[in-house]
């Protein structure tokens, strides 16, 4: 007699695995949340948004660094990759986060390793005030290889029309201002796995590249305490500081970045000798040690704590410009 088993699922570590993330998903409810986990869809009560807000919705995933997790037995970063990530897309439009959905996909549930990322996404959430709304885990023997895990996610935030980014007014002279990435973040493990193949790697740099996706949110919303309004900002994620800059500056407008600007962490600079990899690439492949950038009035400059990193420039090509030497 042939069962489910034989063909490579097993549904009661299924159901041990939805037992195990009960109560990190349980621990995000917020009030507007009306079902539990398990049930066929999330809940959530609308009718406090109120007149004026708009939903703003991503989605996205880890990418390849969960291969690096694997080689190293580490998830719970993971999750907090995920949801970061994915906090600091809808970010950049102004929003803030209402609530989350994971999806997880493996050849063959192990449902510690599962439970362990979905504790991540709880933490993560939990510190951005998101409600873990729902998820699905997939387990499909013969389209992922043994021991490969696949994670994405969608968040569903609000912002006030009135607050909504980028801001009319965006003008030449303007300066751009960046916050600190913690890590390459999410972006550029394909490459990193390469370099990495065949070399023996300290445990400090395994722990900076495995350190999660950093969430700017608390970091803007310190900005705004202090008065100042971004008229613009970008998650610098896949594309680096050349694409992710000229996505949020009107058409005419582009960027010029001083490359001394600010410390570029040294582990970049390791995988950049290791792969003999140009300026240009790495600045499109990595973060280069800025996570997200903000637009603002350069009469702000002084009230953001921030020190600037460049400015936007007229007739550009709606491109970024590096200039001088970050090594």
């Amino acid at each position: 007699m042939t069962s489910y088993r034989d063909a490579g699922v097993d549904i009661e570590a299924g159901n041990r695995t939805i037992d195990l993330m009960r109560d990190s998903v349980a621990a995000t409810a917020t009030e507007p949340v009306l079902s539990d986990i398990g049930s066929f869809g999330g809940l959530y009560a609308a009718d406090g948004l109120g007149p004026g807000r708009i939903l703003v919705a991503s989605t996205d995933g880890v990418g390849t660094k969960v291969e690096l997790a694997a080689r190293y037995d580490r998830w719970r970063g993971i999750g907090h990759d995920l949801v970061n990530h994915c906090v600091n897309d809808i970010l950049v439009q102004g929003a803030r986060p209402l609530f989350f959905l994971d999806y997880i996909a493996t050849a063959a549930l192990v449902p510690e390793v599962v439970a362990d990322i979905v504790k991540g996404i709880a933490e993560a959430c939990s510190a951005g005030g998101c409600a873990l709304l729902g998820g699905e885990t997939a387990e499909m023997p013969g389209v992922y290889r043994p021991g490969a895990v696949d994670v994405a996610g969608t968040i569903v935030g609000a912002v006030d029309r009135t607050d909504l980014l980028p801001r009319a007014g965006i003008e030449a002279g303007d300066t751009i201002v960046a916050w600190a990435s913690d890590s390459p973040h999410t972006n550029g493990y394909s490459l990193i796995r390469h370099l990495l193949d065949g070399r023996t790697v300290d445990q400090a740099m395994i722990d900076w590249l495995l350190t999660p996706h950093r969430s700017y949110g608390p970091d803007v919303d310190a900005l705004i305490g202090r008065g100042v309004a971004p008229k613009a900002l970008a998650h610098i994620t896949g594309g680096g500081l050349l694409e992710n800059v000229p996505r949020v500056l009107p058409g005419g407008l582009g960027a010029r970045i001083d490359l001394g600007s600010w410390p570029v962490p040294a582990g970049f600079g390791q995988l950049v000798e290791w792969g003999s990899v140009s300026t240009p690439e790495a600045f499109r492949v990595w973060n280069m040690g800025v996570g997200m950038v903000a637009v603002v009035d350069p009469t702000e400059v002084g009230v953001t704590g921030l020190a600037p990193i460049g400015e936007v420039v007229v007739a550009a090509g709606e491109r970024v410009e590096l200039s001088g030497n970050w090594r």
